[in-house]
């Protein structure tokens, strides 16, 4: 009889150790999916660095971050359908006399998003210029290319360019970049 009760013993503390072993798994996995969301949310979103805030802290910041986007999403999308309602309706040939008047080209527009910059540069056939020089131009500025997208409109040539500021505690100079891009597109 004795044996036995060593036996049950036995199995009972191997219960408890494997217990304990799934449970500390389950906090290291939970651990670095915490670090996992948190490293996806930017930097600027946190009030406070990330290594001074408790995981809930964290946590509640990466929620309220994505609550964010997706209340911009609802909103593009909103705008996205209203603008699409006025082009079904008006037609394109109302859409077509909306665009940049060609006596108005070259245009340049930049606007800073955080630490993001969208750039759209609006140029004629007739303006040559090379796209790898508009993005020499924000590298030296300390701004990385992040997408570029290329339109043609009513004999008007759309560049639309998504960058990233490198180092956000600087920031960048966005007066410095609209003038080297005005003086490009104007030679």
């Amino acid at each position: 009889m004795s044996g036995l009760m060593e036996n049950i013993s036995v199995n009972d503390a191997s219960r408890k150790l494997d217990r304990k072993t799934i449970e500390r798994n389950r906090r290291i996995r939970m651990k670095a999916l915490v670090l996992e969301l948190t490293s996806l949310v930017p930097s600027q979103h946190f009030k406070r660095s990330k290594e001074m805030l408790s995981q809930k802290d964290q946590l509640d910041q990466a929620a309220d971050y994505i609550k964010q986007l997706r209340e911009r999403v609802e909103k593009l999308n909103r705008t996205k359908e209203v603008l699409k309602s006025k082009f079904e309706t008006k037609g394109t040939a109302n859409l077509i006399k909306s665009a940049i008047p060609v006596s108005r080209i070259p245009v340049v527009k930049i606007r800073e998003i955080g630490s993001s910059l969208e750039v759209v540069l609006v140029s004629s056939f007739r303006q040559n210029f090379a796209l790898h020089e508009v993005i020499r131009i924000l590298q030296e500025q300390g701004v990385e290319v992040v997408s570029v997208s290329k339109s043609i409109m009513n004999r008007s040539i759309y560049h639309i360019l998504h960058a990233q500021v490198k180092v956000t505690r600087f920031g960048v100079d966005t007066s410095i970049v609209y003038d080297r891009l005005q003086k490009l597109l104007n030679s």
